[in-house]
């Protein structure tokens, strides 16, 4: 059997594109080399209210599974606060397991084949037009006419087809916890060059949990370094508080260098993470990756039929490009130090650039209290 299309990782981008291939008639396996959905997870899990205004699927999310977020208290390195809102906006906090059990299933109704424990080894094919030979780890060779790498910042699929892999990064560490005191509402953001240089420190009420994390850059050619997540923890107690020891931790890299360059050849595409769309201000990547993810999908689906040419020759021309957000990543680089956001984030200049940076918006959103002393 040739299936018309191969994804490679069910992550947020590789379940959207399988899912909307396979509604559009397209035979399509997914393969992933983890033991089962929902494990082995390195993403916080936060989903902002844009993508839930622009897929229409995720409205049907279980309600269970998701928890409102509407606010941000970002801390300067002194911790004093700021608190942002923006009317009408929220981010969800998401049961990340559980939703990704959630997405597979969806994908599974919509007639796509879902196999875990599928390593991806190594991708090839004789001339542009033949079927690809993908094979995997167990010594299994599949064909297909088409194949989808969605399988992270250290893309096998990219490396195997002679595309772009990510050379920036970010390294975090999560931790959740069954108890903590914090204040709800709030997505907690700490500024500190010392313990998160290039990022940021969080902390959220999620679903059932809290979760606490620290990151920070990655040296090109360096090891990721040290994240001191107890330093950050004996920092912040009063306004981030964890009782006990962590029932979960997470911890990975993030692509942090925006859009890669080539990200595409005939008959192959990437997505997500292994296209490099992740915000650079952010760090954020989950409403590119199902936005992508599901126009890569149609766009495959309807080249199978027939119907327009090869979206390898012009869907990455539509990814976001993230200029805005590289420009303000070089600004946060190279200013960041604990004197000046102490002093910045007294500014309304500085709380109008955290405004469009958490809430996507072009205009300045409404800013309650201007500063506190945490």
């Amino acid at each position: 059997m040739i299936y018309d299309l191969v994804v490679v990782g069910s992550s947020f981008a590789g379940l959207a594109c399988a899912r909307a291939a396979a509604l559009g008639g397209s035979r399509v396996l997914v393969v992933d080399k983890r033991p089962a959905a929902g494990s082995r997870l390195h993403t916080t899990g936060m989903i902002v209210k844009d993508a839930v205004d622009s897929i229409p699927w995720l409205r049907d999310v279980p309600g269970e599974l998701v928890r409102r977020i509407e606010g941000v208290r970002l801390y300067a390195p002194n911790l004093r606060h700021v608190d942002l809102h923006a009317p009408g906006y929220y981010f969800w906090a998401t049961d990340m397991p559980r939703l990704m059990q959630w997405m597979v299933g969806l994908v599974q109704a919509a007639g796509a084949e879902v196999r875990f424990g599928a390593l991806f080894t190594s991708v090839a094919r004789e001339r542009e037009h033949d079927p690809w030979s993908v094979t995997l780890g167990s010594g299994e060779t599949v064909l297909c006419h088409y194949v989808v790498g969605a399988d992270g910042p250290h893309s096998r699929v990219a490396k195997a087809l002679g595309l772009s892999q990510n050379r920036q990064f970010l390294f975090g560490v999560e931790h959740e916890y069954a108890q903590a005191e914090l204040e709800p509402g709030y997505l907690h953001c700490f500024i500190d060059s010392e313990l998160a240089p290039g990022y940021i420190g969080w902390g959220f009420a999620g679903v059932g949990v809290t979760q606490v994390g620290l990151a920070r850059r990655v040296t090109p050619g360096s090891h990721q370094g040290r994240v001191d997540l107890a330093a950050f923890l004996r920092k912040t107690e009063g306004r981030v508080t964890p009782r006990g020891t962590p029932v979960s931790i997470r911890a990975g890299m993030i692509p942090c260098g925006g859009r890669l360059p080539r990200v595409a050849r005939p008959g192959a595409l990437l997505v997500g993470d292994a296209a490099g769309l992740v915000s650079p201000a952010t760090a954020g990547g989950i409403h590119a990756a199902l936005r992508v993810g599901e126009e890569a999908g149609v766009a495959v689906a309807r080249y199978i039929a027939g119907k327009v040419p090869d979206p390898a020759a012009w869907l990455p021309h539509q990814y976001p490009s993230y200029r805005f957000k590289r420009a303000l990543r070089a600004l946060f680089e190279w200013t960041q130090g604990d004197w000046t956001y102490n002093w910045l984030l007294r500014t309304r200049a500085m709380r109008g650039i955290c405004e469009r940076i958490y809430f996507h918006t072009q205009g300045a959103p409404m800013l309650r209290g201007s500063a506190g002393q945490g």
